[in-house]
C-alpha cells in the first residue's frame, strides 16, 4: 500500500508544470513524509481539508495537490485569496449577483463557488472571512447551497472545500472572530505545514531547485552555492520561510553575486537575544532568559577568537576571564575546541621552527 501511494504521488508531481518535483515538494523531514502519506489518503474522500501552518510554507501547492490527486481533478482548481479581496465586495465574488442587486449590478454574474461546480474551491487565509460570509459557507458546507446576492432561490452545487490559513482559528474561536461550527465543519481533515526552520535538510535541494529553475527562466547562469553560502543558509531563522528562500535565489541569480544576499542572512540582535518560543504550552521566563544569555555569550566568544586566530590565552585576555574559564565556556557553548587547540600547537611548531 505504502509502495502505492508513493508512487501515485510521484507521478503526479512529475505531471503538474507549476509544481516542483516530489523530492522538493516533500523533501525528507519526518512531518513531510507524515503529510505525504496524508494527502495521499484523504485526497480522495469528498471531505474538506484545512491546511494550517505559517506563511510562506507551500500551502498553496498542497491544495494544488489534494485537488489533482482526487476524482474531480478534471474539474476546475479555484482559489479565493481572501486578505486579497475587500470585505465588501468578498461576498459578491465568492457568490455571484443578480441583476439589479446593488448599484453598478447592470447584469448577473457567477461567484468563485458556482466556478467551482465539480472541482475544488480554495480559500486561502479563511480567518480573515468576517461572520456574515462564515454563515453562509456554512450553510455551503452544510447542504451544498447557497444564495447569490438579489436572487430568492437557492443554488446547488458540487464542490469541494479546501481551506488554508497562518492562524491558529482555536484562538480566533475563543476571540470571538471565527465560528467553531464552521470551524468544526473545515476541520474534518487537517494538514500541517512545518516551517523550513523544523526541516532544515530540505534547504539545501530547495535551494538549488530554485537556483536552476530561475537561472532557465531568466536565462542567467548564475554560479552554484557555495558551501560558505550554503552554511549561512542552513543557520539562517527564515521567518518566510520556502518563500523567502526563493525570492533570496531569485535575487542571486538576477544579480549573481552572494555578496548582495548574504547580509540579509546576517540575524538581528533582537533575534539573537529571543529563542524560539512555544506558545503551545507553559512557558519558563528562567529557561528561556538562560537560552538567551547562553546563545549571545557563545556568539561573543565565538567572535573574539575567530579576531584572534583562535589563540584562546589571547581571547581569555580581551574578554577579562581566566583561561580556565574560557576552556570551560568553550565546551558548554558546544564550540570546536580541538580547532583551536590544532591551531595554536602550529603556531607553537612554527615559532619553535
Amino acid at each position: 500500500m505504502a509502495a502505492t501511494v508513493t508512487n501515485s504521488v510521484s507521478s503526479l508531481v512529475q505531471a503538474i508544470g507549476d509544481i516542483p518535483p516530489e523530492a522538493i515538494v516533500f523533501g525528507n523531514s519526518e512531518a513531510m513524509q507524515a503529510l505525504r502519506d496524508r494527502l495521499s489518503k484523504v485526497a480522495g474522500a469528498n471531505v474538506p481539508v484545512l491546511i494550517h501552518g505559517e506563511s510562506g510554507t507551500g500551502k498553496d501547492i498542497i491544495a494544488r495537490l489534494v485537488h489533482a490527486l482526487s476524482p474531480w481533478k478534471s474539474g476546475p482548481f479555484v482559489k479565493v485569496n481572501c486578505p486579497a479581496i475587500p470585505g465588501t465586495l468578498l461576498e459578491s465574488e465568492l457568490f455571484g449577483y443578480e441583476r439589479g442587486a446593488f448599484t453598478g449590478a447592470y447584469g448577473s454574474k457567477p461567484g468563485r463557488v458556482e466556478m467551482a461546480h465539480r472541482g475544488t474551491l480554495f480559500l486561502d487565509e479563511i480567518s480573515e472571512l468576517d461572520m456574515p460570509l462564515q454563515s453562509k459557507l456554512l450553510q455551503l458546507l452544510q447542504d451544498g447551497q447557497f444564495c447569490r446576492i438579489g436572487a430568492q432561490a437557492d443554488k446547488k452545487v458540487e464542490v469541494r472545500i479546501v481551506c488554508a490559513t497562518n492562524r491558529r482559528l482555536e484562538e480566533e474561536i475563543e476571540n470571538g472572530t471565527f465560528r467553531q461550527d464552521l470551524f468544526y465543519r473545515i476541520n474534518v481533515v487537517n494538514l500541517y505545514m512545518p516551517p523550513l526552520r523544523e526541516r532544515r535538510g530540505d534547504i539545501d535541494p530547495l535551494a538549488n531547485y530554485f537556483l536552476e529553475f530561475y537561472n532557465r527562466k531568466y536565462n542567467c547562469k548564475a554560479r552554484p552555492i557555495s558551501a560558505e553560502l550554503m552554511e549561512v543558509l542552513q543557520k539562517y531563522h527564515w521567518p518566510g520561510n520556502i518563500r523567502e528562500l526563493e525570492n533570496l535565489m531569485k535575487r542571486y541569480v538576477i544579480l549573481g553575486s552572494e555578496d548582495v544576499i548574504s547580509a540579509d542572512l546576517q540575524p538581528r540582535e533582537a533575534d539573537l537575544l529571543t529563542p524560539e518560543i512555544n506558545l503551545d504550552g507553559p512557558i519558563s521566563l528562567k529557561k528561556l532568559t538562560r537560552q538567551a544569555t547562553r546563545a549571545l555569550e557563545r556568539k561573543i566568544i565565538l567572535k573574539v577568537l575567530h579576531n584572534h586566530h583562535w589563540n584562546r590565552k589571547q581571547a581569555a585576555r580581551t574578554l577579562n576571564i581566566s583561561y580556565r574559564a574560557l576552556l570551560y565556556k568553550i565546551r558548554d557553548a558546544g564550540l570546536p575546541p580541538n580547532r583551536a587547540r590544532r591551531t595554536e600547537d602550529a603556531k607553537s611548531q612554527v615559532a619553535a621552527d
